[in-house]
């Protein structure tokens, strides 16, 4: 919620820097999530007058305006808006301006016709988050005036608001926080409407800054003798109009209506539209606008509907299953039963606490106007805005619980301000149905504050810690809450409050219990959470599959343990292995039609020798798909998932020459010379029962053998100073020779120059005409560096000598060149 300090000031004298301010709202309890400014501070936008305005020759939705700026030569301006009138008065960008998003503003020609500056709307000055049109100013406003003087900075703070202060939901609520910290005296509005330059015109509430009098009008705090009843303003009767609730046993609803005639609907004045636009609305008009100016002040929500098109008389009713609403957000509901409506002869006028009814809203043929103030039950509003998925600023304060105590003030004070704003003569009767909730009472301790807080704190401050924050003492232990603090229900919600205002940094430290040493069991946490969070940085998304699975899931990985008391064949066993289900999630993605589906699951398996943490992946589909620059697809292949392995582990691999079912190429992962994994593509008879149109690829870790051989702490390398030099061999070999061991035969010399092994290409023939068919052809690119010095050409000629020595003892391998 944002809160304009210059709207704050008229209910509490506040001269702390915006910093200092923020610091003591979190102190409160009331976290500022941001700091911000509001207002014009832009050199060259002055005011401008609108002389003339014609068709732009050129555009059908442009038009050229010649406009005052307070110089001797109007200035000829091209503009897109069609919400002015000449003689009008706008904002004017001249040449040289720079607006909000460092938008500079240069003389041009906007097809064909030359433009000497930019016409503003509210939006592009940051003076409304929601803008139509240009910013229309007031008529008494004089060209050349800079608009600065006319739309002054100021700051606005950004609230997080905590669902159990809802009182906290206002300008209102807010000072009177601030008063409690700081011991400044609450005002109330000043009978005049319009605020006054440097917060005069208001006067203090009483003497102990408390807002339960708020109004000269109205007070309607009742006392524990008279909850439940309505004070009223002393030119104003109330009348219990029961009929206005269908249901007379409702207890969680009050309901008011106020008749006010003879009034004009039109625009509002600048001061109502700029405070309603820093609090980020939009101004309608000007009875709307003072609804909403209310809620924003007091916390309170109201509504006003259109008299004349009320056919008979309001009534508060639950509604009926599927009937019809039309909202003002010009859409058709459907209501559940037993949401709150407010109905005339025809149907639901209103949804109560949410929104009002598009038939019978507010508009510029209006005349008069029934004014609705209410409470109703929170629990029961939440219900309808979330079934229907219909939010307002209304039902965001009703959901949490306004002041009921509040609905009579907050009548009186809009009567005041439409009756100032659009003229007219109010009924001297406030029609009321239902009861006000009586105000809550609870017992305190002194000696459980200071047991409970470790403090020593008088008597004296204890009950003045309370005094501050509104609440009122009856006499000895007892303590009555005010209507906008009914989330304090408890001694411990009491002490909380001392707390707060005495100061939680006051309260001394003191160690609960010692710290306990890390145990295995977090280690293991720890090393799976990382697991996961690389394997999903890598593109992976995580799996959850089943503990129960069916005999036919254990087969291939060994021994497994059976139910006793299975809950059908499909679920008869505990699953030793973590492959089978993320296969069964592979052949539900592909029937849904995923064209690309890496998946992993971490999680325990088990086996008649005990239970075990292990990591799967599974992935097939393609890798990447067709897109603009031409790349083409390419499935996921097994040199992908041994990268990813690589990557993730550090891990070498060793080929298996039978790999183990459901496999038909495995290889082994070992870490430090240990197993702590299988890895491989599926044999294609698996493949095809999958529905996979390409190579299905699997991996699985044993998490308990691999988490004691991974390092411990991240190493770095520096970058070389030296620059590296490659040398490429290329050699024929059998065709059944694996590649890893040529690799290894070259690492198995120690040579100190050399960096790195990469294989770059391999060829094969079936055919034999190029290569015999039983023979491959590879090509090994070796990198040599040395870290203190640039290498020779004939230190570098020397290194490759040599290893090529070592390979031709093996004399299946051919050289070439």
């Amino acid at each position: 919620m944002k809160i304009s300090l210059n709207w704050l000031r008229d209910f509490i004298d506040c001269t702390l820097p915006a910093p200092e301010l923020e610091t003591l709202l979190r102190r409160a309890g009331l976290e500022v999530a941001s700091i911000g400014g509001r207002g014009v501070s832009i050199d060259k936008v002055v005011v401008a007058e609108i002389l003339e305005s014609t068709q732009h020759p050129n555009a059908d939705r442009l038009s050229v305006c010649k406009v005052n700026d307070g110089t001797a030569h109007p200035r000829q301006i091209v503009c897109g808006a069609k919400n002015y009138k000449v003689g009008d008065k706008v904002p004017l960008a001249l040449p040289g301006a720079v607006l909000p998003g460092d938008f500079k503003i240069k003389p041009g020609k906007l097809r064909g016709v030359e433009s000497e500056g930019m016409m503003c709307s509210a939006k592009e000055l940051r003076l409304a988050e929601d803008a139509q049109g240009l910013l229309i100013l007031p008529p008494a406003s004089v060209p050349g005036t800079p608009l600065k003087e006319l739309f002054p900075a100021e700051t606005l703070l950004e609230l997080e608001i905590t669902p159990n202060r809802p009182d906290w939901l206002s300008h209102l609520g807010v000072a009177r926080e601030i008063a409690a910290f700081t011991g400044a005296p609450l005002k109330k509005p000043s009978s005049r409407v319009k605020p006054q330059e440097g917060g005069t015109g208001v006067s203090p509430v009483n003497e102990t800054g408390s807002a339960a009098q708020m109004s000269t009008d109205v007070a309607n705090q009742p006392s524990a003798h008279t909850a439940g009843t309505v004070m009223p303003p002393s030119s104003v009767a109330v009348e219990q109009a029961s009929h206005l609730l269908a249901d007379p046993s409702d207890k969680t609803t009050f309901y008011t209506l106020r008749k006010i005639s003879g009034i004009k609907v039109g625009p509002s004045p600048q001061w109502l539209a700029d405070r309603l636009a820093a609090v980020g609305l939009r101004p309608i008009n000007n009875v709307v606008d003072a609804t909403n100016y209310i809620l924003f002040e007091l916390g309170q929500p109201l509504h006003a509907f259109d008299a004349a098109k009320i056919s008979g008389s309001l009534r508060v009713r639950p509604a009926t299953e599927g009937e019809n609403f039309q909202a003002l957000d010009g859409k058709t509901y459907q209501l559940p039963a037993g949401s709150l409506v407010i109905a005339d002869g025809s149907g639901p006028a209103a949804l109560a606490g949410v929104m009002g009814g598009e038939s019978t809203g507010v508009t510029e043929s209006t005349t008069e106007i029934l004014l609705e103030s209410a409470y109703f039950d929170p629990a029961r509003v939440r219900r309808a805005s979330r079934t229907l998925g219909l939010f307002s600023d209304s039902s965001y304060r009703f959901e949490r619980g306004i002041d009921p105590e509040g609905v009579a003030t907050a009548s009186a004070r809009a009567v005041e301000l439409i009756l100032e704003l659009a003229g007219g003569t109010a009924s001297e009767t406030l029609q009321t149905a239902g009861e006000l909730p009586p105000r809550h009472q609870v017992a305190l301790r002194h000696a459980r504050v200071r047991s409970l807080l470790g403090l020593e704190i008088p008597d004296s401050e204890i009950d003045t810690a309370l005094t501050r924050v509104g609440l009122k003492n009856l006499g000895g232990s007892k303590w009555e809450i005010p209507g906008y603090r009914r989330e304090i229900t408890r001694e411990a919600d009491l002490i909380e409050e001392v707390a707060r205002v005495v100061g939680i940094e006051k309260i001394p430290s003191r160690t609960a219990g010692t710290f306990s040493p890390g145990a295995d069991a977090d280690a293991a946490y720890d090393f799976a959470m990382e697991l996961r969070r690389r394997l999903a940085g890598m593109g992976f998304h995580e799996a959850r599959t089943g503990t129960l699975v069916p005999n036919a899931g254990t087969q291939d990985f060994g021994g497994s343990v059976e139910l006793k008391n299975p809950f059908g064949d499909d679920q008869s066993r505990l699953r030793n292995s973590l492959v089978p289900g993320l296969l069964a999630a592979i052949r539900r993605n592909i029937d849904q039609g995923a064209k690309s589906i890496p998946l992993f699951e971490v999680g325990r398996i088990f086996t008649p020798a005990g239970e075990g943490e292990r990591l799967a992946i599974a992935v097939t589909g393609e890798r990447n798909t067709p897109d603009w620059r031409g790349e083409p697809a390419r499935p996921w292949d097994i040199f992908d998932l041994l990268g990813a392995i690589k990557n993730l582990t550090g891990a070498e691999t060793q080929p298996l020459a039978n790999p183990p079912a459901p496999f038909g190429a495995a290889v082994e992962i070992l870490l430090s010379g240990k197993k702590i994994g299988t890895a491989g593509q599926l044999h294609p008879g698996t493949t095809r029962e999958l529905g996979a149109t390409h190579p299905v690829l699997a991996a699985e870790f044993d998490l308990s053998a691999w988490r004691p051989l991974a390092p411990r702490n991240a190493t770095t390398t520096p970058l070389a100073k030296f620059p590296g030099s490659a040398r490429d061999i290329a050699f024929t070999a059998p065709l059944l020779l694996p590649y890893g061991e040529v690799r290894a035969a070259i690492a198995s010399l120690n040579e100190p120059l050399l960096e790195s092994i990469a294989l770059f290409d391999l060829f094969t023939d079936p055919k034999g005409e190029k290569i015999p068919a039983d023979k491959k052809s590879l090509a090994v690119s070796l990198v040599f560096r040395s870290p203190d010095r640039t290498l020779t050409a004939e230190e570098v000629q020397a290194a490759t000598d040599r290893i090529k020595s070592h390979l031709r003892k093996n004399p299946a391998l051919e050289f070439r060149g």
